[in-house]
């Protein structure tokens, strides 16, 4: 076939095959504009971190001035495409509000943004200074670009918080939804491979390592056999967890209790109490209390110490 030929195949494509083509909708938001809204985003929480020049404190007012102009602009105009692909009325009035609610929380963001931070030099014996979290460890660009979609999420935006996400995703292999609500002082270490789902809540002082899902058990579906959107499907992580390397969590109705450990590999689809440890033993999977003397009477009414509750 000549260029022509694949020309006039593809145009045809076009008209037949519909779903892959957006000719005479509404103008969709801009990767490449939303790729550098989140850079924009990361210079103004982080100033004097990416920039090429050194920015002394003389600079800082005109340098925050500038980014936020720039971000304002770039996030209003790609909020009103989302708003108007969605069909929302007013969508020029109303990207101008939502765009407003967003910068207005970008202070109260970085507060919890510098805990993310603390959590990982706190949490990593390799890492030598709060500089090198900052510019080389992933999970500082995932967790930031996470927690300012998830403002977007909670404004009902569509497209863009995802698309925010996935700019990170595709940096780092580290993929959290933007609609996954997590608590403060969040570690993520090494980042890859990791997935947390969009109705999953992680507490504060949470430590995970690579490669860690927390996912969907399953998922309801309609009468035609399409899933329901909008329903828990993800597991609820308690405060002062460690999940380690590979461990798999699925559910809506899964929790993990406050103070707990989840080994390597573990695979898990049932509730753990408080101070519990999740690991294997052989091929069985064993849950114990941390608790040295702690009776599990749920479980298996003899002391922990002395009885291992395997399934």
């Amino acid at each position: 076939m000549n260029l022509d030929q694949i020309k006039q195949a593809l145009l045809e494509s076009y008209r037949s095959d519909g779903g892959i083509n957006h000719a005479d909708g509404s103008n969709l938001p801009s990767q490449a504009s939303v790729n550098q809204l989140a850079e924009d985003c990361m210079h103004l929480m982080f100033p004097g971190y990416f920039e090429e020049s050194g920015l002394g404190e003389r600079d800082l007012p005109a340098h925050v001035e500038n980014m936020l102009a720039r971000i304002d602009q770039r996030l209003g105009a790609e909020i009103e495409k989302c708003l108007r692909f969605a069909r929302v009325p007013s969508p020029a009035d109303t990207a101008r509000q939502h765009t407003g609610a967003v910068l207005g929380q970008l202070p109260e963001l970085r507060k919890l943004i510098q805990t993310d931070v603390a959590a990982a030099y706190a949490g990593d014996p390799a890492a030598r200074s709060v500089e090198e979290i900052i510019l080389a460890y992933p999970c500082v660009l995932v967790i930031s670009l996470q927690r300012l979609a998830h403002v977007l999420y909670h404004l009902r935006v569509p497209l863009l918080p995802r698309m925010l996400t996935e700019y990170a995703h595709e940096r780092t292999g580290c993929d959290i939804h933007p609609g996954a609500r997590l608590g403060s002082h969040f570690f993520v270490d090494h980042c890859t491979g990791v997935v947390i789902g969009e109705t999953a809540t992680v507490g504060s002082h949470v430590k995970l390592y690579q490669g860690v899902t927390l996912g969907a058990k399953s998922f309801d579906v309609d009468d035609e056999g399409r899933p329901i959107k909008g329903v828990k499907r993800h597991p609820d992580i308690g405060d002062h967890v460690t999940i380690y390397a590979h461990a798999t969590i699925l559910g809506g109705d899964t929790r993990v209790g406050t103070h707990s450990i989840i080994g390597s590999n573990v695979w898990l689809m049932k509730s753990i109490p408080d101070d519990s440890v999740a690991y294997f033993k052989g091929e069985n999977l064993v849950i114990r209390s941390r608790r040295k003397k702690e009776t599990l009477i749920e479980h298996t009414g003899a002391p922990a110490h002395e009885h291992d509750w395997e399934i």
